[in-house]
């Protein structure tokens, strides 16, 4: 994990927004890249804002001593309001059952809780929906007035800003005004007003409003072909997934690979042994498909994908056991990337690498901000 991309990602983000704040989420363990280094490193970059999906991934982050703005959003009944209320956490209501336990968590521990107000704007998956939202609006006021909570957010999110020019984006802002008029005409005056995400950060600058949101972008990955590749966004992939051959060795032609026997050698060849499998996050459904850097070429997997493990055919060219395998990196270097892996797997690159496993060790560089002193 090369945290100066990291750094400098989200400087490129920034600029894109020159007028908003910017809260790097690291949600998902930092998207598989380390939720802790990457927050810090994004701090150091000018991210005055993090934000997670789970409490207990912001409370993690607390523990592990960041003090800034921090926003968690995907909450169920009973979760740690108390918790995050006493951490200094801005949590999310998207409806009046949240806002009465933090209300409720609130008094518990004699503080005022901080809480953003989520409004469904189109998304149709959280947030609150337009016939409900007068009544959260004024339930709110009313729990502001007791000193129960401060509202310092109102937010929405968007369905296909990543597709640039959808009209589902200027129907989503047009409904964002319309909350953000309502709430203001009930006495609400939220620190912060949000909507964008990575995609609208880099495309849509209507869409910024006080705060932008970016997440797989801090990571340097693009949110989609639509909006461009990472490098004609100024982006550069942080994380880097490589292993060493645990074994080579001869096989004739003919020779069976894997379970099921996908594969077989179309003559005399080498076998790699790959120690990575679907429990380490490389998907099954990129079996005999996805690329790796090995020997100075590409190479196929060859069969299936299994639990701990997979083969590459290295047509007999010269290997050993300890050398490395990329599978994928920034491109930079001949190796493919997260999304040539996307792409043969049939997913997006968000979940090619949100999805490496715990086992799989991360080494990060570049962990002290390079101040030029």
């Amino acid at each position: 994990m090369d945290l100066d991309a990291v750094r400098a990602n989200v400087r490129t983000l920034r600029a894109c927004a020159p007028r908003a704040e910017l809260m790097a989420v690291v949600k998902s363990d930092g998207y598989g890249h380390g939720a802790v280094p990457c927050a810090r490193a994004a701090r150091e970059a000018g991210a005055s804002w993090l934000g997670t999906a789970t409490p207990q991934e912001a409370l993690a982050l607390r523990a592990a001593g960041d003090t800034g703005r921090l926003m968690s959003w995907l909450w169920t009944p009973g979760g740690p309001w108390q918790e995050a209320v006493e951490a200094d956490i801005d949590v999310s209501a998207s409806a009046l059952w949240a806002l009465e336990e933090v209300v409720a968590a609130a008094r518990r521990s004699g503080r005022t809780a901080r809480v953003q107000l989520k409004a469904d704007t189109g998304l149709g998956r959280g947030g609150c929906q337009p016939a409900e939202w007068p009544g959260l609006v004024s339930a709110a006021r009313a729990a502001e007035a007791e000193g129960a909570v401060k509202v310092t957010g109102i937010w929405s999110h968007f369905a296909c800003a990543d597709e640039p020019g959808h009209p589902a984006n200027a129907a989503q802002l047009d409904a964002f005004r319309e909350v953000l008029a309502m709430a203001e005409h009930a006495g609400l005056d939220p620190e912060v007003r949000h909507h964008a995400n990575s995609p609208a950060t880099l495309t849509l600058p209507e869409s910024h409003f006080d705060l932008v949101r970016p997440g797989v972008s801090v990571y340097g990955l693009s949110p989609s072909p639509e909006v461009g590749v990472a490098a004609e966004l100024g982006l550069r992939p942080a994380m880097t997934l490589s292993a060493s051959l645990a074994l080579v060795k001869a096989a004739p032609a003919g020779h069976g690979v894997s379970y099921g026997h996908t594969y077989r050698t179309p003559g005399p060849t080498t076998l790699g042994l790959v120690p990575l499998g679907y429990a380490d996050g490389v998907p099954r459904h990129a079996s005999g498909t996805a690329p790796v850097l090995a020997a100075g070429k590409w190479r196929t997997v060859a069969g299936r994908v299994a639990m701990d493990q997979f083969v590459i055919d290295l047509g007999g060219d010269a290997a050993s056991e300890g050398d490395d395998v990329v599978l994928f990196g920034p491109g930079e270097h001949g190796e493919p990337t997260a999304e040539d892996w996307a792409r043969a797997a049939g997913t997006i690159s968000y979940e090619i690498v949100t999805r490496i496993g715990t086992r799989v060790p991360r080494i990060y560089t570049n962990e002290r901000a390079n101040t030029g002193g």
